[in-house]
């Protein structure tokens, strides 16, 4: 077939299996055929399931069908393409490994086991029947899916009784350590207001309660990973969990203090780190005036505040 067929067909193959109208366009279209591996000149039958991370899709997609997307689309397809298609049981997220992380380079899709079936029938005789059939148990296909990524997410008390669930990933197992180790310790009885999720980015947020600090934020994109408000010394801790990427440093800070200039909180920022060895990669970026934590020493602060905290240990304090 050419390429102008197996994008028609493809377009109505995405109305046929009910796909929302926002997804029935070229864009997923040609989504669809990456996932499939149905390059020009082959039939439906011959469609494969490779696995196929964003990146590739649009490379594919380039090398094939003559579409080259700006790289700033890669964003668009995940989230307006991608995210139906699993939702949909449609196509399978990181079928060889659950666990990865929302935001790694690594993660990949590919086309679920019945759909593949189904599709390597279009355009045959038995399409109708097949397509009837497969539409009946997509939403109970979809929902066991649905569970599987359930069962991997990161699950966060944030309060006695009260639990939010993040992507899985050494982030998302950071901030929990943050929530749950470094707030108890450090401001007990603090609030959650705020944690990112990289799959989620608004993964948890008490607007209100930020409002009533003062602050009112417009584009979440410059929001630290948690933000912690702690009542007994009307302080707002601005923490960003740091796995690969990200420290409080000159830069950040001058952003967060933009962000945050209206708080009629104080202001304390914290960058967190899993261990000392994550954590020197990055000393010689660490803003002055900020303080440091790290997970796998949970009872200790590294104060980069020059001479407030200089003084002399007792034997016990070590």
């Amino acid at each position: 077939m050419n390429k102008k067929v197996l994008l028609k067909s493809a377009l109505q193959i995405l109305a046929d299996l009910g796909l929302p109208k926002a997804q029935q366009n070229e864009r997923s279209a040609l989504s669809l055929l990456a996932l499939l591996n149905l390059q020009p000149k082959r039939n439906w039958s011959q469609a494969e399931s490779p696995l196929m991370g964003i990146t590739p899709i649009m490379d594919w997609i380039r090398d094939h069908y003559d579409k080259d997307y700006a790289p700033n689309t890669r964003e668009t397809i995940r989230r307006q393409t991608m995210h139906q298609f699993v939702d949909a049981g449609l196509a399978v997220y990181n079928p060889d490994n659950p666990t990865r992380p929302v935001n790694s380079p690594a993660a990949v899709y590919q086309i679920e086991t019945s759909a593949l079936d189904l599709l390597r029938r279009f355009g045959t005789t038995t399409w109708k029947s097949n397509l009837s059939a497969y539409l009946a148990k997509s939403v109970t296909l979809a929902a066991r899916y649905a569970n599987v990524r359930e069962q991997n997410l990161v699950p966060v008390q944030i309060a006695p009784g009260k639990m939010i669930k993040l992507s899985p990933g050494e982030h998302s197992e950071l901030i929990r350590e943050i929530i749950q180790s470094f707030a108890p310790r450090f401001a007990p009885g603090a609030v959650l207001i705020y944690a990112g999720d990289t799959g989620e980015k608004w993964g948890y947020f008490e607007e209100p309660l930020l409002a009533k600090l003062g602050v009112g934020v417009e584009t979440h994109g410059k929001m630290p990973d948690v933000v912690l408000h702690y009542p007994d010394r009307n302080w707002l801790l601005l923490i960003e969990s740091v796995t690969s990427h990200g420290p409080v440093d000159g830069k950040r800070h001058a952003e967060l203090a933009k962000l945050f200039a209206k708080s009629r909180a104080g202001l304390v920022y914290v960058t967190a780190f899993p261990n000392r060895s994550t954590m020197s990669r990055y000393l010689g970026e660490i803003a002055w005036e900020t303080e440091v934590w790290v997970a796998d020493a949970p009872s200790h602060l590294i104060h980069f505040n020059g001479s407030r905290f200089l003084g002399p240990y007792s034997t016990a304090e070590y």
